[in-house]
């Protein structure tokens, strides 16, 4: 409500005051410009833009003042600022002079070289008080000395050369009379570098505009000379890149008394769409004075054949005084709720950040309560990683899906060793076992399977997959080191001095780990070769329903009219070679293949079982107490330099830390500011 009351009261003052020019006894605007049908120059003796409008203002103003002076800007909060650009030699500094009523340095080349930030301050003593504000220091100046002042600051800040700089210096005038206003002038625009200037100093310049123009906060004040194209201006180029509607833009344009031909064109048509309009001054010229300038000025627009068609709401340097007044007022008003909405955001989160910084310790038994709370969050993150499938903490990051990943690394080593048995029909049907039969025979009845052809058999396979289940270990296990050292290094972040140790002991554990798998998968690959023994009733299920095409294989072998194929559970094998055997060499090597088919499923399925079950125990006890064995042990060790680490804070933390407190600071500064000038605006309110 204070702030819309602030807005209605700068429409209302601006309706009542149009223009307005000085006299020289006082240093005060005491002339105003009566636009009456006579067309003469009333002079009043009054004060405009210094009255109950400007008390409403005023604490406005410095609000924003004393943000930027805290350096706000820096935590990305944006602040509403006047912004003056303009190309070299466009009457720029003229303009600001016949504001802040002041002389500035004037040179050949680039004036400024780092951008003004100019304070004007109406105030009722008729002795002006100026001074300047760069490098954390202020330095009282006053009109006689501010000219070479200006200059040595500007040296300090950006060199004795002609290079300039993105290092503001702020120049505060507190002198009656004076609009109540705040303005950044920057570096005039310029293509081609002169003697002592960076080659680069266009682009120089440029970047330092556009920093300064693009927030949708800051209100762009072009400066054009009458005697160019508008549309051919830098500044004017510059300025619609960043503000295509012209929204945000207000053009003055100098020199109208040495270029009046065409200029009512130039600025009633608007072709290069400045939103906010223009406004036409003339400069001050040679010796005059400030107040002399301002008359002259004002019979100039009234009398000149044609400048005096411009619209009088669009002339003199006392129009455009009263116009950013109130546009300054408007874009502060606006501005304010999102400043202390965005101040409250940002401390907010800063504040959060600091409380989770690690609480700088000072005892052992300190230190040894962080650690097992370390140790505690690594436990359960890894729990939800590895076993129970939460990702929350890791919602984007796929390898860190660990039991997904697992998934898939389980069922890839099934299908490799699923592909051992699909490779049934390759190669002579039955040589290998009529030649291991073979081998086997000895004295005894005829009609008897010999158990060591089967565990021949059986080793030979056993032996071509051998490698599989230690490849599997070996990935599993490097896959977890990863997610494992993840995690660590993530929960203990803030202590860079245990990060080393932890990092360490993931890797012997994950040594040791590996090992005992490798062992464990060998012992499961003898025990195979052992033996031939299983309970499940699925063996004889499908021996049996293998050996239900034992029939027709025989009439195959026999029938040598019929074809030299036989199919068996979907897989065609070629039998013509067989013939030359005999039917029971043949019919034991067929009962002996259709065995080793029938237990080698189970052999992979067990191989399969038994991995799955070892990788889920191992992981259970890596979680539920080796981890932490591991790094208790590696922190006691000699080279470990034990718990005490802990205690130093690493540099990055102590630098956020420190960081974070100067912001948390300047925004508790800045948030108690702006509460006074709310309150200041309620206080006019009531």
């Amino acid at each position: 409500m204070a702030l819309t009351a602030t807005k209605s009261s700068a429409s209302k003052s601006s309706s009542k005051r149009r223009n307005y020019s000085s006299s020289d006894s006082d240093d005060d605007y005491s002339s105003v410009v009566d636009e009456g049908a006579s067309g003469t120059l009333d002079l009043h003796h009054t004060v405009p833009l210094v009255s109950k409008y400007d008390d409403r203002i005023r604490p406005l103003l410095n609000c924003v003042d004393n943000l930027r002076h805290l350096k706000v800007m820096q935590e990305g909060i944006q602040l509403p600022t006047i912004v003056v650009v303009g190309d070299q030699s466009s009457g720029k500094s003229s303009v600001l002079e016949s504001l802040a009523r002041i002389s500035l340095p004037r040179a050949q080349g680039i004036c400024t070289r780092v951008p003004l930030i100019m304070r004007l301050q109406h105030h009722a003593d008729p002795r002006p008080q100026l001074h300047l504000e760069y490098n954390n220091k202020s330095v009282v100046t006053d009109e006689s000395r501010i000219e070479e002042d200006i200059i040595a600051a500007t040296d300090e800040i950006a060199g004795n050369g002609k290079g300039i700089s993105h290092t503001p210096l702020t120049l505060i005038v507190k002198k009656r009379g004076v609009p109540d206003l705040t303005m950044v002038d920057l570096p005039g625009i310029t293509r081609v570098p002169v003697h002592g200037q960076p080659e680069d100093i266009y682009e120089q310049i440029s970047a330092i505009i556009t920093e300064y123009i693009t927030p949708e906060e800051s209100i762009i004040l072009n400066v054009l000379s009458a005697s160019v194209d508008f549309s051919t201006c830098e500044s004017i180029r510059m300025s619609q890149r960043v503000d295509v509607t012209g929204q945000r833009t207000l053009a003055v344009v100098t020199k109208a008394d040495k270029n009046p031909e065409g200029l009512l064109e130039k600025v009633t048509s608007n072709d290069v769409n400045v939103g906010l309009g223009y406004i036409c001054v003339r400069n001050r010229v040679g010796k005059e004075s400030y107040e002399e300038a301002r008359i002259k000025e004002a019979k100039l627009f009234e009398t000149h054949p044609l400048l005096s068609l411009v619209d009088k709401s669009m002339v003199g340097v006392p129009v455009l005084a009263e116009k950013l007044v109130e546009i300054q007022s408007t874009i502060i008003s606006k501005c304010l709720p999102d400043i202390v909405t965005k101040i409250n955001e940002k401390l907010t989160g800063y504040v959060d950040q600091l409380n989770k910084l690690p609480r700088k310790m000072t005892s052992v038994a300190e230190a040894m309560t962080a650690f097992m709370r370390i140790i505690g969050s690594v436990k359960e993150s890894l729990r939800k990683i590895l076993i129970r499938g939460e990702f929350e903490e890791y919602p984007d990051v796929k390898s860190m899906h660990g039991t997904a990943r697992l998934s898939e690394m389980l069922n890839e080593y099934f299908v490799k060793l699923q592909a051992t048995a699909d490779n049934e029909g390759n190669g002579f049907f039955l040589m290998e076992e009529i030649r291991v039969l073979e081998e086997a025979k000895g004295i005894g009845l005829p009609n008897f399977l010999p158990r060591a052809a089967f565990l021949t058999i059986l080793n030979r396979r056993v032996n071509g997959i051998s490698r599989m289940p230690v490849e599997f270990v070996g990935n599993l296990w490097h896959y977890i080191e990863d997610v494992l050292i993840s995690v660590l290094l993530r929960h203990s972040e803030n202590y860079p001095p245990l990060q080393s140790s932890m990092r360490r002991s993931a890797h012997n554990l994950m040594a040791k780990i590996k090992a005992a798998s490798v062992n464990r998968v060998i012992e499961m690959v003898e025990m195979e070769k052992m033996t031939d023994y299983t309970c499940n009733p699925e063996y004889t299920l499908i021996w049996q329903k293998l050996m239900s095409h034992e029939q027709a294989f025989v009439e195959a072998i026999i029938d040598h009219s019929k074809s030299g194929k036989i199919n068996i559970e979907g897989l065609s094998y070629e039998v013509e070679h067989l013939r030359k055997y005999g039917v029971d060499v043949v019919k034991q090597a067929f009962d002996m293949k259709m065995r080793m088919i029938a237990y080698w499923k189970i052999v992979l399925r067990r191989m399969v079982d038994c991995m799955a079950l070892h990788m889920l125990f191992s992981i259970q006890n890596l979680i539920n107490r080796d981890m932490e064995v591991e790094i208790l042990e590696e922190l006691m060790a000699p080279h470990g330099g034990g718990i005490e680490r802990m205690l130093e804070e690493a540099p990055m933390v102590a630098g956020k830390r420190d960081k974070l407190n100067r912001s948390i600071k300047l925004l508790r500064d800045s948030k108690e500011v702006v509460a006074n000038v709310i309150d200041q605006i309620a206080a006019y309110g009531d």
